[in-house]
């Protein structure tokens, strides 16, 4: 008594699932982007913060 074609096509779940893990695939490689930055200038990158406190 099952619809065919909910069978047939795609499955919800693993729809979410999919785009569950590119969205942390991305947050992960912008995440690694940004401490590869910290990592080579670290006044560069942090030069807002301290501006502020300083003047």
């Amino acid at each position: 008594m099952e619809d065919s074609s909910l069978s047939d096509g795609i499955d919800v779940d693993k729809g979410f699932a999919i785009a569950f893990v590119v969205l942390v695939l991305l947050f992960l490689i912008l995440m690694i982007f940004r401490c590869v930055k910290l990592v080579k200038n670290p006044y560069e990158a942090s030069s807002t913060t301290t501006d502020l406190s300083l003047s």
